[in-house]
């Protein structure tokens, strides 16, 4: 039996291509495809979603780009029978994996995205908060002191 996908790092297109085959279609349209997927050597399910993209900048030449994320038994069935979510990106929070242009597949964690954009919803908070401090114009130690609360505030808020 071959090693899961899971614990690979790297896997080529090959491999995919050889080893993960369609269960059953979830959604088809001109650019969009989802479907379940399985590894036919270990049995583990995989979340397939397949989109068309036309870089008009370049060539204009359709590209195909394939993500796979590991589901669970339970999430297969709520799936297939609409119950769950799966569109793309908002159901895919965890880990999954997807294509480039090498030729390989790499695992891509979505976490750092969603970390991201807090840290940038926190400094632009704390952007605002500064720019209306310096509107007021009022610098008085008092003024300077609620403005460092209320920063850390919105700091620890986030933490």
């Amino acid at each position: 039996m071959e090693a899961s996908l899971t614990q690979q790092q790297k896997i080529s297109a090959e491999t995919i291509a050889t080893r993960i085959i369609s269960v059953k279609e979830l959604l088809q349209t001109e650019l969009d495809l989802y479907e379940i997927s399985k590894d036919s050597e270990t049995g583990e399910h995989y979340l397939h979603y397949a989109y068309m993209h036309r870089d008009f900048t370049n060539t204009g030449e359709p590209e195909s780009f394939h993500y796979l994320m590991p589901i669970e038994n339970d999430d297969v069935l709520g799936m297939i029978f609409g119950e769950q979510g799966y569109a793309y990106p908002e159901h895919w929070n965890a880990s999954f994996l997807r294509n480039g242009p090498e030729g390989f597949y790499i695992w891509f964690d979505p976490s750092h995205e969603a970390e991201q954009s807090e840290d940038e919803a926190i400094a632009a908070d704390l952007l605002q908060k500064l720019r209306a401090f310096h509107d007021q114009g009022n610098v008085d130690p008092e003024a300077v002191r609620k403005l460092l609360e209320d920063m850390d505030e919105t700091r620890k808020k986030e933490d």
